[in-house]
């Protein structure tokens, strides 16, 4: 049961009820099934009196926040051929502010039992099979790993490739350039690729990780065509028993337009780490993470763009029911960020997987 439950929390973050996902309809080639989750989550932090106040200006209060969600998916398999599947996976968030739902996933592809499975649509990008070794608690999610460029997050028009070797797995995505426009009629572009591998040592506990992305981006300005922005991540975790250890590293360059000065037209360095920690005690999963990120110009200033410690409890009454409560400390100095954006953060949950 502890090493079952380990595993659930250092996939707490990208379990959308696939695991327990019903199976609603089956034939000799074509099986349908249905699954999701229902996750009412009370937030207590620092709201904004006014969100049209300069942040540094702003007064706060503390106010519970209803950010309760639901995700319903559909898994949809099809035997073409001996040992590859025709494949279709789509899920839809719904949030307790109608204005924030959104598709999450929706793509169709090809799978093979022996060289893997490649898909088109809104599907993941690579590098979060890397950010997932420290995307490890019940809410609060890494602070590093949010920082990945867009090609190699969740996004659509994207290509993706995946493949299970023994202990190697492999991804590697292209994201198309897309007919994205403004309500101006400028081109809001970002295309590029990323590739990430994730190597499992044997039987010894220890997993490491290595993956890179690029993109272009536009942003609506037509000077900015060949902006470029670059990432390189690599991690390791270690789990003995009932513990777990997880570590992130994360080096990016971009090219910055705009700046004045001596540091005009010339790339900015980001870099970050992350650390994770679980222990399964029961039922009961304890997880814990530290991360940092910095923006970095050609004069050695920086800028501090996370600086937060979390810390939280899960408890498991069987594989479809728990309850959890998480805190994190924010560390951002007020004084330069604002009081909102530098707020800890209290949530309470209990989640359904279905």
């Amino acid at each position: 049961m502890n090493k079952h439950l380990i595993a659930l929390a250092v996939a707490a973050a990208t379990l959308s009820g696939a695991a327990s996902a019903a199976q609603v309809y089956s034939d000799d080639s074509s099986s349908l099934a249905i699954g999701g989750r229902v996750e009412a989550r009370a937030l207590l932090s620092e709201q904004a009196d006014n969100k049209n106040v300069p942040a540094k200006l702003q007064t706060t209060d503390n106010e519970v926040t209803d950010i309760s969600r639901v995700r319903v998916n559909i898994d949809a398999k099809t035997q073409i051929a001996d040992g590859v599947q025709g494949i279709g996976f789509f899920e839809r968030e719904f949030k307790s502010n109608n204005g924030d739902d959104e598709n999450r996933y929706m793509y169709a592809g090809v799978n093979s039992d022996q060289y893997g499975q490649i898909v088109y649509g809104k599907a993941d990008g690579s590098l979060g099979m890397l950010t997932d070794f420290t995307d490890i608690m019940a809410y609060a999610g890494s602070v590093v790993g949010v920082t990945k460029l867009a090609v190699a997050d969740r996004t659509t028009n994207n290509l993706a490739y995946t493949g299970n070797f023994g202990d190697l797995t492999f991804k590697a995505n292209y994201v198309f350039s897309g007919a994205d426009y403004d309500q101006n009629g400028n081109k809001t572009d970002v295309h590029g690729f990323s590739t990430a591998a994730k190597y499992n040592v044997a039987d010894t506990g220890l997993a490491l990780g290595l993956g890179y992305g690029e993109q272009r981006d536009q942003n609506g300005n037509p000077n900015t065509h060949k902006a470029r922005s670059e990432q390189t991540f690599a991690v390791a975790s270690y789990t003995m028993g009932d513990l777990y250890f997880g570590g992130l590293y994360k080096y990016g360059r971009r090219d910055v337009e705009g700046l004045t000065g001596s540091n005009k037209g010339k790339p900015v360095d980001s870099q970050g780490y992350e650390f994770a920690a679980a222990y399964t005690a029961g039922k009961a999963v304890f997880t814990t993470t530290y991360g940092f990120m910095k923006d970095e110009d050609a004069h050695n200033a920086y800028d501090e763009l996370k600086n937060a410690a979390a810390v939280d409890a899960t408890y498991y009454f069987n594989s479809n029911f728990r309850t959890y409560a998480s805190y994190t400390f924010n560390m951002l100095d007020k004084n330069k960020v604002g009081k909102v954006a530098a707020s800890d953060e209290f949530v309470l949950g209990a989640r359904y997987d279905f």
